[in-house]
């Protein structure tokens, strides 16, 4: 197994919001994880990233055979964990170029490899951009700056080309685009996909898994996983929301 979670409690100034989590993630498995504001959907992708406002206050986090809570948040994505923000954040002054070329460096020096060739890495650039349809003035300008939100999110599945992580979390990477913005996100995203890596969807809408095409549907309600399914769960969620999950937990 990839990723595994288990009896996850987490709170934020002392308020407990993950109330024992477990969750395993196999090599080539897209899980979606849906479920209300309030849930704990975004703070379980703050936990695994290592957010140091979040505090674990039990069970274990296991990525890859190694203890991810003993890590920090740095060698957690050289590792190969990597977060998609919901409001991506601008970095003025610094390009992507730059940006891109320095977190690539900082991985393979983690792997204990040679720093990558200016030449390799501006071919790497050209080839992955074009994955995801990433204008060249965008990947020349500063991290983020002044682009819309659909650029923003293009712009980070573009990271997510160029650090190939092993394990990528979307952290409602659907809020706030439009419908082809959408579509040449998840595009890109399943055009990355290998049998080896790994996704963790969080969403609360049905349009996004409509082209990512879950393995596995997680449904979170006050800091639990209270129902897994297929992706047929996802469809009655949208269909039916939330309200009969809880009825049938209280039954």
């Amino acid at each position: 197994m990839m990723l595994e979670i288990k009896d996850l409690h987490a709170s934020i100034n002392d308020k407990e919001i993950l109330k024992g989590i477990n969750l395993t993630v196999n090599p080539g498995e897209i899980h979606a994880l849906m479920g209300q504001n309030g849930a704990g959907k975004s703070t379980l992708s703050n936990v695994l990233v290592g957010n140091p406002a979040y505090e674990v206050t039990s069970g274990s986090i296991t990525f890859n055979g190694k203890d991810l809570l003993a890590m920090k948040p740095e060698e957690r994505a050289h590792e190969g964990l990597f977060l998609s923000f919901q409001q991506p954040v601008e970095i003025p002054g610094v390009s992507m170029v730059n940006f891109m070329r320095a977190a690539i460096n900082a991985r393979r020096q983690y792997l204990g490899q040679e720093p990558m060739s200016a030449g390799d890495f501006l071919k790497m650039m050209r080839e992955k951009r074009k994955i995801v349809e990433l204008d060249s003035k965008l990947a020349n300008r500063s991290v983020n700056e002044g682009f819309s939100g659909g650029e923003k999110k293009r712009n980070e599945i573009f990271q997510m080309a160029m650090l190939e992580p092993t394990l990528s979390i979307l952290d409602e990477t659907d809020s706030g685009l439009d419908v082809d913005a959408l579509r040449i996100v998840a595009e890109g995203f399943n055009k990355l996909r290998t049998p080896e890596t790994s996704a963790l969807v969080i969403t609360h809408y049905q349009r996004l898994l409509d082209y990512l095409k879950p393995d596995i549907v997680h449904v979170l309600l006050n800091g639990r996983i209270v129902k897994t399914g297929g992706p047929e769960l996802a469809l009655e969620i949208e269909n039916k929301g939330f309200d009969w999950i809880k009825a049938e937990l209280e039954a």
